[in-house]
């Protein structure tokens, strides 16, 4: 991973954590965080079934 990836993963990581911390609703707002990240692995292909707590 470059330093500009690196940059731009910690940027959109950084922007998650705001909208978390500003959300109205922060549990609807982690569901939703989550239910984008497993898409994101699922279309990688990355069995989220064993990362699931």
């Amino acid at each position: 991973m470059t330093e500009a990836e690196q940059k731009a993963a910690f940027i959109e990581e950084f922007t998650k954590l705001q909208r978390i911390k500003a959300a109205p609703d922060r549990e609807a707002e982690i569901e939703y965080q989550i239910k984008t990240v497993k898409a994101k692995l699922e279309s990688m292909g990355v069995n989220v079934e064993d990362l699931t707590m």
